[in-house]
């Protein structure tokens, strides 16, 4: 059981890194950054809004991509490797998690959420779903990975939002 779960941790943990990058940056550098909507509207609304920035993606692509490679290298001859190219699947994980992220706030822009409002589930999920749908164009977890994972990120992405919110890293708490 518990190397199961270090082995599922060690597929998804890029996605994480993903979408967690993107906000220590901006509390990190404490300035405003550049929107990837560039302040576009559709019908009236913020396509995306200025929570999703070009900076925030890039640096998530960045470090969810050098995190898998990272995994892939400690992993490597142990049981928990994946027999993947650990650089793709970052990769495809990562666009995928940034990806899922945006198409959350596109979503919640359209529905009449504002910026930092709750989208329970939408806000856990969507991005580790989309990563994991990019992620099998080279590896398809087991059903039991995907579930347990279904499972236990939206506990581990409120505890991580909340640690961020605490530390200034985030204006609001989920």
């Amino acid at each position: 059981m518990i190397g199961f779960i270090i082995a599922t941790f060690a597929y998804v943990f890029p996605a994480y890194v993903a979408n967690a990058s993107p906000a220590f940056l901006a509390g990190v550098a404490k300035r405003r950054f550049h929107p990837v909507d560039c302040g576009k509207k559709l019908r009236g609304k913020r396509i995306f809004g200025d929570g999703k920035t070009i900076e925030g993606t890039a640096f998530g692509l960045l470090c969810g991509t050098l995190m898998a490679v990272l995994i892939g290298i400690v992993a490597s001859g142990t049981s928990y490797a994946l027999g993947v190219d650990y650089l793709m699947l970052g990769l495809l994980m990562s666009v995928g998690t940034l990806l899922g992220d945006m198409l959350g706030s596109f979503i919640k822009r359209r529905i009449g959420i504002k910026r930092g409002g709750k989208a329970p589930l939408m806000d856990q999920l969507g991005f580790v779903v989309v990563a994991m749908l990019f992620g099998a164009i080279i590896y398809v977890p087991s059903l039991l990975a995907v579930v347990f994972l279904l499972i236990v990120t939206p506990a581990i992405h409120l505890f991580l939002n909340y640690a961020a919110y605490k530390l200034g890293m985030k204006d609001v708490p989920w």
